[in-house]
């Protein structure tokens, strides 16, 4: 009789948000809608009181054009989408305030991409193209095997069961959503882990001090990712 084959049981699923926990890209982002958002809807500055921290790219999206007074069909704002992506790729090489990446970023990845019984993904709220871009210009997309993004859920709390779907698409299985861990710089980021009952590892390397992620009920909070050792021992608390 043929044994049926199954895919290993993973330790660990470790899902990043980018901005403010690994990176900042300089404001991009930021330039790149605001360019796209005039173009289409010749509306200036159309981001600027819009908040973004920890929210999908779909929702500040809606907030601006709520803001402006602007309605945009589907395809209006698929036709925004793809300018924005556009302008984006280009905004990116140009320097900005803070741009760069995290503290300890590249150590503590190079060290977990050596971890046979981990795997790394994304949950960000960024659309996919524009979160593959900035991840290639910072020399990490190689770290990531699969992820949710702002252009699969409008809603953030969403994105978690999105990404651990995928990995399972990959043979990637963990024996339980607490094996699945969410490292984020919001409270966003600690919320759409529990939604999920994964655990949530919060950094304030973004708009968020400690003690507001501590609040937001994180299961840890972290200055940064300086501490290699110490930052893998506890993203592989309970393995």
């Amino acid at each position: 009789m043929a044994s049926e084959f199954h895919s290993p049981v993973f330790s660990k699923i470790l899902l990043f948000d980018i901005d403010g926990t690994l990176l900042l890209s300089g404001r991009a982002g930021y330039r790149a809608l605001t360019r796209a958002f005039e173009d289409l809807f010749g509306v200036a500055r159309g981001f600027d009181h819009v908040p973004v921290a920890g929210m999908t790219d779909d929702l500040i999206l809606t907030d601006a054009l709520a803001r402006a007074g602007v309605t945009a069909d589907g395809e209006a704002r698929a036709r925004f989408h793809r300018r924005y992506c556009e302008l984006f790729a280009d905004e990116i090489h140009f320097p900005g305030p803070r741009k760069g990446l995290m503290p300890g970023v590249s150590a503590l990845l190079e060290r977990l991409s050596h971890l046979d019984q981990i795997r790394c993904g994304l949950v960000t709220g960024n659309f996919a193209e524009p979160a593959q871009i900035k991840l290639r210009h910072f020399d990490l997309w190689h770290f990531f095997h699969f992820g949710a993004y702002g252009d699969d859920a409008p809603v953030r709390d969403a994105l978690v069961p999105i990404a651990v779907e995928r990995a399972g698409r990959d043979g990637v299985r963990v024996h339980a959503a607490a094996d699945v861990v969410v490292i984020g710089d919001t409270p966003l980021d600690v919320q759409c882990a529990a939604a999920a009952g994964a655990r949530s590892i919060a950094v304030a390397t973004g708009s968020y001090e400690e003690d507001a992620l501590r609040q937001a009920d994180a299961h840890a909070v972290l200055p940064d990712f300086s501490d290699t050792d110490a930052v893998v021992e506890l993203l592989l608390a309970g393995s």
